[in-house]
């Protein structure tokens, strides 16, 4: 199959090239009629704030995006919004933003339904706004129809500010920033790496197509479900992070070809077939592990699985077809300048650095290990928390909102908690709430410990169905908020309705974060089992071997451990917080080291595969497994080093980024390649390698019978030229004897070829 699609798009590269300028032509005309959608809606199916949520959107029809406030707010030293001539000025501002498009009502602090809307102090406000269209379709250009619409209330000294879905549609920052970044670095990588400029420009090229038509998919994927913007963003940063690396796997097997005198359109085609295969298995290693996440059963996660995954299969695409094309054009620009031969006996880099593990292999793992696992000790302690406002930056419309809510109402009211209970009999129209069983869950929810204040209780049209307005005293996204709906449902409402057989609900942001979390706790060892399973079966089926399977996924995982160290260390505990544009220390979110346990795992597996083929390849031809491993690490480990560091600089350039998640996806992606590609792939793979011996490639022979052939890395010619190889094997033995013998050890014996263990 990869012969038959390689030699057809080499034989045809215009065409191939039209048809993907078109596809990119067609995705960005799309989104731009029909719109690129997010929505940070949580669902979860199943759970008490789900019920809470479900029963009273069908008791009390309300807004189709909710109730969003304005805040009106006039310095201490000011006139209050209470006086006569500022009351006057908000209520022409409010009569103006009714008639903004899309707003169907607004309650000023002034009404009597608007009661509890303006501070003690009188300095600070909120009108309520009911709109026509959801959250994830209100616009900054909604949120600037209403700014202007407040002209008169600016024009009196009040400070306008709206928040919730208002404040998001216009503090959604463009990533545009990050990723010229990212790109300007990966540039300046693939030249110093290739010594030529088209060859660096290709692999740019590349990404920005894929980009350029992956997130346009996941835009228009919007309008049919709840696509986080964090999820973009991540799907953005996976998505360049891997077509450029993909590609220069595939443009390194075409230079090393042409440089041993391969026709172009004859390169292409093994390329395609050789490194092809690779990046087809290592890219459906990253779908299958992210397949993993559906296993959570969170609406969310299928979100933040779907937008990595369609990154990652544009760029198999274009590695697949649009690269064999853009090889044949560019062929002979692309092809390297003869280099001159390495010095004899003195292997130097990544030759150097083989020739070390395999003479010292107990000191390098256990020092491999012991960094490790300094930087993992902090995820010991790691929690899943919850982000609110609170958490964006300052001088952004949300945090400011946020915290004049806080300021005049109290920390708990930008996270007011919806208490819906479901009585077996109907309220008697005289009682109303005076009904004893609403009032003495009123009672118990004002005598809880953390509530700050309780509504009274509201009643539904159909007499059975009542809400309460429960505000904590602590903010959403304190832990303490968290403790609170846990006593409400599990002690205080369950004694509050023994007798009257009403079931009651808690709902509210803070409830359906506390049960995100809980599911995604529950459901964690699950889907970290689906992963470990199929990254083990994908490198059985490679390699054929159990143990380098079973070594891989346990290495994998020690890496993953030690992003999360990294992760708590500098979000939860705040250390360095400061360095990449936060005042502190912030929550992890429960589905960040979910969705990164996944990323990561079929992230991993591109290094994994390039290292263990070569390795693989070595042994199969030397049935030597200490030369395997020294000649596998010297040759992959200089274009393993290039693509890791291009993926880290992409990770770290969303750093720029204001939102607190995206800062996190890029510290623990970037810090877990960069050790994936150094520590592990550099010492503790090899290290392990050398001291197994031939065990690594053990098979029982059942087995052997079972397993397919699968040549992930062979381009089907005998006497291809080894990707990256430029240290000759003897060369690498003597220096690791000499390094064997520098040790204190003398040489070390060269054993005689074996044949591979079947």
């Amino acid at each position: 199959m990869f012969t038959g699609v390689g030699r057809w798009c080499a034989r045809r590269p215009k065409r191939v090239v039209a048809a993907w300028l078109l596809l990119l032509t067609a995705a960005l005309a799309a989104l731009a009629v029909f719109g690129r959608v997010t929505s940070e809606a949580v669902s979860i199916p199943g759970s008490d704030s789900q019920a809470a949520r479900d029963i009273a959107d069908r008791a009390f029809p309300g807004p189709a995006s909710g109730r969003q406030p304005v805040l009106l707010h006039t310095a201490a030293t000011a006139t209050p919004l209470t006086a006569s001539d500022t009351a006057a000025a908000v209520s022409s501002a409010a009569a103006a933003i009714a008639r903004v498009p899309h707003v169907v009502a607004v309650t000023t602090p002034y009404d009597p339904a608007g009661a509890g809307a303006m501070s003690a102090d009188g300095h600070t406000a909120y009108l309520a706004i009911d709109l026509d269209v959801t959250g994830r379709e209100i616009t900054p250009e909604t949120t600037d129809a209403v700014l202007a619409a407040a002209a008169s209330a600016t024009a009196a000294g009040i400070e306008v500010t709206p928040g919730g879905y208002l404040a998001a549609a216009v503090d959604k920052g463009s990533t545009g920033r990050s990723e010229a970044i990212g790109l300007g670095t990966a540039l300046l990588i693939l030249t110093l790496t290739f010594g030529s400029l088209v060859a660096a420009g290709l692999p740019l090229l590349a990404g920005v197509i894929g980009l350029g038509i992956a997130l346009p998919v996941l835009g228009l994927a919007g309008h049919l479900l709840d696509v986080p913007e964090a999820g973009e963003t991540i799907a953005a940063m996976i998505g360049l992070g891997v077509g450029i690396d993909y590609t220069l796997f595939g443009l390194t097997r075409f230079r090393e070809l042409r440089a041993a005198g391969v026709g172009i359109e004859d390169a292409a085609v093994r390329t395609t077939v050789g490194s092809g295969k690779s990046v087809a298995f290592a890219g459906s290693a990253v779908v299958a592990a992210l397949s993993g996440l559906a296993l959570g059963g969170l609406p969310l996660l299928y979100a933040l699985a779907l937008a990595p995954a369609i990154a990652v299969v544009t760029a198999l695409g274009v590695n697949l077809t649009l690269l064999p094309a853009l090889l044949v054009l560019l062929g002979t620009r692309l092809t390297p300048k003869p280099a001159a031969p390495a010095p004899a006996g003195r292997p130097r880099g990544w030759g150097r650095v083989a020739a070390l593990v395999a003479a010292r292999p107990w000191p390098l793992l256990l020092a491999g290990l012991a960094l490790l696992g300094i930087l993992a000790a902090p995820a010991a302690h790691l929690h899943l928390g919850q982000l609110d406002a609170g958490s964006k930056a300052s001088g952004t419309m949300s945090r400011t909102a946020y915290d004049r809510m806080a300021a005049a109402f109290g920390p708990g009211s930008n996270g007011v908690l919806q208490v819906v209970g479901v009585l077996p009999t109907s309220v008697p129209a005289a009682a109303g709430a005076g009904d004893p069983r609403l009032t003495a869950v009123t009672t118990a929810l004002r005598g809880a410990e953390g509530v700050a204040v309780v509504g009274p209780p509201a009643v539904a049209a159909d007499g059975r169905t009542v809400r309460w307005q429960v505000t904590p005293s602590t903010a959403p996204a304190d832990p303490a908020t968290t403790g609170l709906v846990h006593r409400l449902r599990s002690d205080v409402l369950p004694a509050a309705t023994a007798d009257s057989g009403q079931q009651v609900y808690v709902g509210g942001t803070p409830a359906a974060q506390a049960d995100l979390n809980a599911r995604i706790a529950h459901r964690m060892p699950l889907v970290v089992g689906f992963v470990l399973t199929v990254a083990g079966l994908l490198l059985l089926l490679a390699f054929r071997s159990p143990v380098v399977a079973v070594k891989a996924a346990v290495m994998n995982l020690v890496s993953v451990a030690a992003a999360y160290g990294v992760l708590t260390a500098v979000f939860q505990h705040g250390w360095g917080a400061r360095l990449i544009g936060l005042e502190g220390a912030v929550p992890i979110p429960g589905y960040v080291p979910l969705l990164m346990f996944a990323v990561l795992f079929g992230l991993s597996m591109d290094y994994e595969v390039f290292l263990l083929s070569a390795v693989r390849e070595a042994y199969l031809r030397e049935g030597d497994n200490r030369r395997a491993v020294v000649t596998g690490l010297a040759g992959t480990g200089r274009i393993i080093s290039s693509a890791a560091l291009i993926m880290v600089a992409v990770f770290l350039s969303y750093l720029l980024s204001d939102d607190p998640v995206v800062k996190m996806f890029g510290i623990g992606l970037a810090t877990a390649v960069a050790l994936d590609a150094t520590v592990v792939r550099g010492l503790l793979v090899p290290s392990t390698m050398v001291l197994l011996g031939d065990g690594n490639w053990w098979l029982p022979g059942r087995l052997d019978r079972l397993l397919p052939h699968i040549d992930i890395e062979g381009d089907g010619h005998q006497g291809h030229p080894h990707t990256g190889s430029t240290v000759d094997a003897e060369d690498i033995e003597d220096a690791v004897e000499a390094v064997g013998a520098t040790a204190g050890g003398g040489a070390p014996s060269r054993p005689a070829p074996a044949e591979p263990t079947r």
